[in-house]
């Protein structure tokens, strides 16, 4: 059984940092993860991901040089980083898993994953 738990969510201002994170159990190396956001009205999207066996990472081109995804294999963690908050990154953060053997910027597609945290609230205020 797959569990994924998300802490970090909070309120800042434009241009703060965020750092969130995601405790995966029942997960392999043979995976991939990621993290999605979803504001009321809109469809959930991809913000960044990680296939877990190569290390290979995807980002949507909104969040590029600002995002950082990781993992810690030790604490079975997946972490977001995000810096230079806007208003338009507001939204409830979801992190996502999928046992796969393949990697490929597909993991930004929500319709990929088998398995989801319960999410995490993100304000970013202007």
């Amino acid at each position: 059984q797959v569990q994924l738990v998300e802490s970090g969510g909070g309120s800042v201002q434009a241009g703060g940092s965020l750092r969130l994170s995601c405790a995966a159990s029942g997960l392999t190396s043979r995976a991939s993860m990621g993290w999605f956001r979803q504001a009321p009205g809109t469809e959930r999207e991809g913000v960044a991901c990680m296939h877990i066996f190569t290390g290979n990472t995807y980002y949507r081109d909104s969040v590029k040089g600002r995002t950082t995804i990781s993992r810690d294999n030790a604490k079975n963690t997946l972490t977001l980083q995000m810096n230079s908050l806007k208003p338009e990154d507001t939204g409830t953060y979801y992190c996502a898993a999928v046992r796969t053997r393949s990697s490929g910027n597909w993991c930004l597609s929500a319709g990929g994953y088998d398995y989801w945290g319960q999410g995490t609230q993100v304000t970013v205020s202007s």
